[in-house]
């Protein structure tokens, strides 16, 4: 069957980031299309193919799914000779995304400006943990750290308590996401300059992070508020919460639309306050959030999950369960807008989940599963730089490759 084309069809990336921020920029471009090659250290390769849950042969789960249609190749950045082909590849590519420290690219000879002649079209992705410059720049910038600079972790957890951190690497993908959208951008750009069309993008793990905090900096500077963690709420939004129920689950509701609210009362069996004044809007509601909150979890409390979302439901109340990912996989509604893809590795199927959004005349697909290292050295080293197989064991033979 004829395989529908992708939106990036034709576009070469070169990545050459580790871990999660960069990888993940490119796994994005290369599951809409883009050829991807992803350059390794020769040995062990990029560290996420060795993290969390592993297979028999020692490589993790994850990185089927980040290395998804990514062609892997090893070489040696440490090296001249590994540099050097990494230079050549840079030069036959569109796109390169790295992200090293600040610097260090420009200590390889592999900066934007060593491909200001040789490639003068070429849309060099950076991403760091503080940006390219400024006072931070040098420091190592981890995840977990940029999330807390960036105000993500001051407004997450209970008040007076430990902030708190999702159990995923948020600053990596919201700076994955970010340098997605630059690159995609950029290559619009050049599709009216061809010639000169390149540019640099700078993405910042703790700026993507900055980048999602809403209306906090005009209320902070026109009215000094300083937002602060709320819990299972949002600060100025009610009702929006979490509820348990009478079989220990857990349920939310977000009923914060006037006239939502007032269903939400009329299905509570409490006619009183879906008529209060006081309750009319959401300015009033936010005033009275404690008795507001305390009725609903005193009705969610008589009923069970399921009793609890079919009357919600039944009275158009945006609700429903916190899931996990075993409740995800057995969802008939994640299955119907097909979320999942199955992919071979070395003969046994493995799920991965689909990325988004979807396009309906060029939508994007997985062709094959994170590779093993190094798999496409003989394509990409052989086919389209041109070596010899005497080369290619010189190259192997020096460390480089």
């Amino acid at each position: 069957m004829k395989q529908s084309k992708r939106p990036l069809d034709g576009i070469r990336v070169l990545e050459a980031g580790q871990l999660l921020a960069g990888p993940f920029a490119g796994s994005i471009l290369a599951y809409y299309g883009a050829e991807v090659i992803k350059v390794e250290p020769p040995g062990s390769g990029d560290p996420l193919r060795h993290w969390r849950v592993l297979d028999d042969d020692g490589t993790s789960y994850w990185w089927r799914s980040l290395g998804r249609n990514k062609k892997s190749v090893t070489a040696n950045l440490r090296s001249e000779e590994g540099r050097g082909l990494v230079r050549e590849l840079a030069e036959l590519s569109d796109v390169l995304i790295e992200n090293f420290r600040p610097g260090r690219m420009e200590k390889w000879g592999l900066g934007p400006q060593d491909f200001e002649k040789s490639n003068p079209g070429l849309i060099y992705a950076r991403i760091s943990g503080y940006g390219q410059d400024g006072p931070y720049a040098s420091k190592p910038g981890f995840a977990s750290v940029c999330e807390g600079l960036g105000g993500m972790r001051y407004v997450n957890g209970l008040p007076g308590e430990r902030p708190m951190r999702m159990n995923l690497s948020m600053g990596d993908s919201l700076a994955g996401l970010h340098t997605a959208l630059g690159i995609v951008m950029a290559c619009l750009h050049r599709m009216k300059d061809s010639t000169h069309g390149g540019q640099v993008i700078d993405t910042a793990l703790y700026e993507a992070v900055f980048n999602m905090m809403e209306g906090a900096v005009p209320e902070y500077d026109a009215a000094g508020v300083v937002r602060q963690p709320s819990g299972s709420t949002v600060t100025g939004i009610v009702p929006t919460n979490t509820y348990r129920c009478a079989d220990d689950k857990f349920v939310i509701i977000g009923a914060n639309g006037d006239s939502i609210f007032r269903r939400l009362c009329t299905a509570m069996g409490r006619p009183d306050m879906a008529a209060d004044p006081r309750l009319a809007d959401n300015a009033g509601r936010v005033e009275h959030e404690e008795a507001i909150d305390a009725a609903i979890e005193a009705w969610m409390l008589s009923l069970d999950s399921k009793a609890a979302l079919e009357v919600l439901e039944q009275a158009r109340v945006p609700a429903g369960p916190i899931y996990s990912v075993a409740d995800m996989a057995a969802d008939e509604h994640f299955q119907a807008r097909g979320l999942y893809e199955e992919v071979d590795v070395h003969g046994t199927p493995l799920k991965i989940p689909a990325m988004v959004p979807k396009l309906s005349k060029t939508p994007g697909r997985t062709d094959w599963a994170g590779p093993e290292l190094g798999a496409f050295n003989d394509e990409i080293y052989g086919g389209l730089l041109g070596l010899t197989a005497e080369e290619m064991v010189r190259l192997r033979d020096l460390g480089a490759i």
